[in-house]
């Protein structure tokens, strides 16, 4: 059995507007890009998304995706609502 991983890079547009809300909320950030690991010669594969860091929060961001998932994938937030999620947290 091979474990294959491919690295996703985050789109230029999705990192610039997470860089954007970083900044206007004024916080330290680090984005690490997602990957993909899957089983060779299977359809079996797993999907890790993008995480965006700040202070212990882990938001997990995916490509072309409106909602952000805080700490794993039981509470989300909405895209729009990501600036106003950090300032108040």
């Amino acid at each position: 059995m091979t474990i294959e991983t491919k690295e996703l890079v985050i789109s230029e547009e999705l990192k610039r507007k997470v860089e954007m809300i970083c900044r206007f909320a004024y916080v330290d950030y680090t984005i690490t890009n997602g990957n993909i690991k899957s089983i060779k010669n299977t359809n079996i594969a797993m999907v890790k998304p993008h995480i965006v860091k700040i202070k212990n929060t882990e938001f997990l961001i995916f490509d072309n995706c409106d909602d952000i998932f805080i700490n794993g994938y039981k509470k989300k937030i909405k895209f729009k609502d990501f600036e106003e999620y950090i300032k108040t947290h």
